[in-house]
């Protein structure tokens, strides 16, 4: 690996949405910096496999769906 070409990894804290703090690698900040999520993967259906709602603002859906009926999705 070629020297001065990659970024500075160093340690930092990860404060998880229930308060939770965890260790890692990273570029991000300096060396004891502590980055807060607003959302984070313990919790999120993206990363926790959680069945996904669809929210039906206005009709929008419902619109959509009658408009494609015919096509067997």
């Amino acid at each position: 690996m070629k020297q001065s070409i990659h970024p500075d990894f160093h340690v930092i804290n990860v404060k998880m949405t229930n308060g939770d703090v965890v260790q890692m690698r990273s570029t991000w900040g300096k060396a004891g910096d502590t980055m807060t999520l607003d959302i984070d993967p313990t919790v999120h259906p993206a990363w926790t496999g959680g069945g996904q709602r669809l929210m039906d603002a206005g009709g929008r859906v419902s619109k959509f769906k009658k408009k494609f009926e015919g096509f067997g999705f």
